[in-house]
């Protein structure tokens, strides 16, 4: 659905905000962009909406050229941007029925008054956007970026400081959207929210993809399952026989954190625990964690 082709952004200051950017975003998936502040995900997505201009190479959208095409390609995405950008002294429902008219759609009510009921705004349609907390103007811009019916939407940080209730409801929305047929592409500070609905994700650093990968792929070949023993007694340090097992002491030698890969062969669990059992170390509760998708995204980022 878009294809962006060494891609790269550099200001009039001289800072590069994107560097030789290539991806592919499938048609209908949940495409998760995440990176730290600063990274370049607001900057990529402003060049693929037509907002920025690119310095050097080439995107498309269902195959119209955002610059040679940019009526058409413009035509297809819906944009939900970080900051509230709203007609204060406007209703909710004439800005809503206003952005739609803006893609020379026609009016059709109904559809309206179907965004309005899904986002929880329709007893707030004859309201001012003033009059709006900053939760209700947050669904207000996502009321205004799916009024024109598009094919590709942008959510960029869209909970921000938001309540959970909002955010149940538009990843409702979402679900919905993904459904009909919608691609969405999704960047956000809260990394449960993409291990929760993305297909795919996305890393960038410094205006660089560094990976890009199925969900859960990425947490099959990059996540870590961890076994904690809370032992009976304190250890100062790891006796030499337990040093060919993959061990780290912790909480001040009152814990050992056994780290492994749960789709070996051998996970090296019954020879650890036979080794603990040789060396006369006992242990009252053990549990077990596995890497999120935090974890990996900071370490891919601290790698960098």
């Amino acid at each position: 659905m878009i294809s962006i082709n060494n891609l790269s952004k550099t200001y009039a200051t001289g800072f590069r905000a994107l560097k030789n950017i290539n991806l592919e975003i499938k048609r209908g998936e949940i495409f998760a962009l995440l990176g730290p502040n600063g990274a370049g995900k607001t900057t990529l997505i402003g060049i693929v909406c037509g907002i920025l201009k690119p310095s050097e190479g080439t995107v498309t959208v269902d195959g119209h050229d955002i610059i040679a095409d940019y009526r058409a390609a413009r035509s297809l995405i819906g944009l939900v941007p970080q900051e509230l950008h709203t007609d204060a002294f406007e209703s909710v429902w004439a800005t809503v029925s206003f952005s739609r008219g803006l893609f020379n759609k026609p009016k059709n009510p109904a559809y309206v008054e179907k965004i309005l009921r899904a986002l929880s705004l329709w007893d707030k349609k004859d309201n001012r956007i003033m009059t709006l907390s900053g939760g209700m103007k947050r669904r207000v811009l996502i009321a205004k970026a799916l009024s024109h019916e598009p094919q590709v939407l942008f959510l960029d940080e869209p909970t921000a400081g938001v309540d959970v209730e909002l955010r149940k409801d538009m990843w409702q929305v979402v679900r919905d959207l993904r459904a009909s047929g919608v691609t969405i592409i999704l960047t956000t500070h809260y990394i449960e929210e993409a291990e929760d609905m993305a297909d795919r994700v996305g890393v960038i650093s410094k205006g660089e993809i560094i990976l890009v990968e199925d969900k859960a792929e990425l947490m099959h070949k990059l996540g870590k399952k961890q076994l904690i023993l809370q032992l009976q007694k304190k250890l100062d340090v790891l006796p030499p026989a337990l040093a060919a097992h993959n061990l780290t002491l912790a909480k001040d030698g009152t814990e050992l954190v056994f780290t492994y890969d749960t789709q070996a062969e051998r996970t090296g669990v019954t020879a650890m625990l036979s080794a603990l059992s040789a060396a006369d170390i006992r242990f009252r509760d053990l549990s077990t964690t596995q890497s999120s998708l935090e974890d990996i995204f900071v370490g891919l980022v601290s790698e960098r």
